[in-house]
């Protein structure tokens, strides 16, 4: 039964996404895309917070930073069309509002559907300090998977189509590394509350926190209706972007979560002394 709840919300959240449908075409992949998105935000229906607004609370930061802007910033990089440069503002505003409506059809799902559980670990993170620290660490440690990744698919698949991407980058100089090192941060503050709530092991967390990394902040956009890329292009950079938002995400869960502390159940039982 739980199952077909869970099925429910991937198929109903999808319908949210729909929305763009209206401007762009492309109803069928518009709802693929809103269901491999609203799929990536199940554990936090079934082990994140019990009601809608604490739901909304989660999803809502994720969306509006990891999808609309990270994404957005990227394109304003390295997208040079004149549709992008010239109406930048109005496309960030537009998307965001697309997606503050994904997060409140997903969050009011969660509750109507009964996804949430009772069950499941504490969760503790670190100490604010270190909290506050790790972040930056997070945000370097993206900028390293950006190097290594982003170098490999640029100089064996995409250099193609961005052939002004060195002289783009070294325009930016040292202010490229420095957006980057944000979009990390930021990507990391913005999957902090799913850190935070949700109950389930820190192995299992880490996993789940890097699928949605992965999913929101490219896997799902990517199926959208988009004139500038084509499905080659699109699919490279699906691959491109698992290998960089997933080690994101899992880096973030273990470094930002405290090792769960062993209860008492599970050490191990004194042998009895031998008089």
């Amino acid at each position: 039964m739980r199952i077909l709840r869970v099925v429910l919300y991937c198929v109903l959240g999808g319908l949210s996404l729909t929305t763009i449908a209206r401007g762009t075409g492309g109803f069928s992949w518009c709802w693929l895309a809103g269901i491999a998105l609203s799929a990536s935000f199940v554990p936090v229906a079934l082990f994140g917070p019990r009601r809608a607004l604490s739901q909304f609370g989660v999803v809502a930061p994720v969306l509006l930073i990891v999808t609309v802007l990270c994404l957005w910033s990227e394109a304003l990089i390295f997208l040079q069309a004149p549709e992008i440069q010239q109406h930048a503002v109005q496309d960030l505003v537009g998307a965001s509002v697309i997606y503050l409506i994904v997060a409140t059809v997903l969050a009011i799902l969660a509750v109507i559907l009964k996804l949430p559980r009772a069950d499941g670990p504490k969760v503790e993170l670190r100490s604010a300090d270190k909290v506050a620290l790790l972040v930056v660490v997070c945000g370097i440690a993206y900028v390293l998977y950006y190097l290594v990744f982003g170098w490999i698919t640029y100089r064996f698949f995409t250099k193609g189509y961005y052939p002004d991407a060195p002289q783009l980058v070294a325009k930016l100089g040292v202010w490229f590394w420095v957006i980057q090192i944000g979009r990390g941060a930021l990507m990391t503050l913005a999957v902090l509350p799913v850190i935070r709530t949700l109950r389930m092991s820190r192995a299992q967390a880490a996993i789940a926190v890097g699928l949605i990394m992965w999913v929101a902040g490219g896997a799902a956009p990517l199926l959208l209706p988009n004139p500038f890329m084509g499905p080659t292009q699109r699919f490279i950079h699906t691959i491109e972007i698992l290998t960089q938002n997933a080690s994101l995400g899992i880096t973030a869960v273990l470094l930002l979560r405290a090792k769960q502390a062993r209860s008492e159940a599970d050490l191990p039982v004194a042998a009895p002394a031998h008089g």
